[in-house]
């Protein structure tokens, strides 16, 4: 061992070594704290390591250790090296992955290892390796110390009321910003109503783990559950809560805002014949949820309805002038100004009544060079494609040729 050449034994123990380093660092000086290394100081960095890469390819005729980096025994290695970290760190879910040390420390080697392997095939130069290999450096170096320039926010806006300020959800400060959020409403479609059973005394659905649900839709208003034979003669999906004459709770109809979903059920025990007949509802912030008690073991409820859909209608301001009109809703954000808004909650103690939409601002200002690098891969796959194709065609005609002769 480390006599020369050094072989893929030698790659092992070097990342062994620096997944060692990096445990006593995470230990030590605790967790990568990447807001240490937030612009400019990451494209200084950047700037060095680039640099010290060129000058270690300039020495390596002299120093063993830059030459062997640039071949293949130092770059598998310290690949396999890499995966396994981030198998470990994706299956055990530890912390994020840039923080752990031997992952970082690790992802830096590989970096070098790539770099230099880059540089030595500028002679003799393949187009295809370049962009595939320079693709990848470029989104691993854009990627790692770009992540120290994310920002994450979360802003609260409420109906009519412009929002400039945002809480960062690393150190929960309050940030101003150059663009403002107005809200004009907020909608939510909701999944059709259930029914379902629940234990009288742990108030836990049944049965255990799988409950059972009816969903009150259309043409299909009943069904089974456990023993109890459920039938919906009604479904009200904007209804208020009220007392008649004998001081029982019933529901009418009541299309204002806390209205809730009640449904008048009746329920007959398969066994027994036993019947009950009675309201069930989901309740809102206006009226409490109320059940119907079947026997002394169980009771029938009508869960909160689902949000199937929700969305806000906004208008976004900006300093430099830019009015913009747009629906956010979950998975579609706005895009404005290298922010994207993305639609995060609502108030749900309001459910669809919220006059509150909770978003969140995301910003990542080198996710570009990210995808610069990714489509330099994506250019090399084509290019190697293409240029095995030729290859193949070529040596057909050669072929050919020789079989003509």
């Amino acid at each position: 061992m480390w006599k020369r050449p050094w072989t893929y034994l030698e790659g092992a123990v070097i990342g062994a070594g620096l997944v060692a380093t990096g445990e006593i660092l995470q230990l030590s000086v605790g967790e990568v704290a990447w807001n240490l290394f937030a612009y400019p100081l990451n494209v200084l960095l950047a700037a060095v390591f680039v640099s010290a890469i060129i000058l270690a390819f300039v020495v390596r005729k002299r120093v063993y250790f830059f030459r062997w980096c640039a071949t293949v025994q130092a770059a598998i290695p310290i690949m396999v090296w890499c995966a396994v970290l981030t198998l470990v760190m994706g299956l055990s879910g530890w912390m994020s992955m840039l923080r752990w040390w031997p992952l970082v420390l690790c992802y830096t080697f590989m970096m070098f290892v790539l770099g230099m392997t880059c540089l030595k095939r500028l002679r003799p130069f393949s187009f295809a390796f370049m962009l595939n290999h320079g693709g990848l450096f470029v989104a691993l170096l854009a990627g790692t110390l770009g992540n120290a320039d994310v920002q994450k926010l979360r802003m609260e806006v409420r109906v009519g009321r412009p929002e400039w300020r945002a809480i960062d959800e690393s150190d929960n400060s309050i940030k101003e910003l150059e663009l403002a959020v107005e809200l004009h409403s907020f909608t939510i479609d909701e999944y059709p109503a259930k029914l379902m059973l629940v234990d009288n005394e742990t108030g836990k659905a049944v049965p255990a783990g799988k409950p059972e649900q009816i969903v009150i839709e259309g043409s299909v208003t009943g069904g089974m559950l456990m023993d109890w034979e459920i039938e919906a003669d009604s479904c009200m999906e904007m209804a208020a809560q009220v007392t008649d004459g004998e001081n029982k709770v019933k529901y009418v109809e009541w299309k204002n805002m806390g209205a809730t979903t009640a449904a008048h059920v009746t329920a007959k025990q398969r066994e027994t014949g036993e019947m009950k007949e009675g309201w069930v509802s989901c309740g809102s912030f206006m009226f409490p949820y109320h059940a119907l008690k079947l026997d002394e073991r169980y009771s029938l409820v009508m869960p909160e309805r689902e949000p199937k859909r929700f969305a806000s209608d906004v208008t976004v301001y900006t300093k430099a002038g830019t009015v913009k009109d747009a629906v956010i809703e979950v998975n579609k954000p706005l895009e404005i100004d290298g922010w994207k808004i993305y639609q995060l909650s609502y108030d749900e103690t309001m459910g669809r009544w919220s006059d509150t939409s909770v978003f969140e601002l995301v910003r990542d200002p080198w996710l570009g060079w990210v995808y610069a690098g990714i489509f330099m891969m994506l250019g090399g796959a084509i290019c190697m494609f293409v240029s095995a194709g030729r290859k193949g065609s070529e040596q057909k005609e050669t072929l050919k040729t020789s079989e003509s002769c």
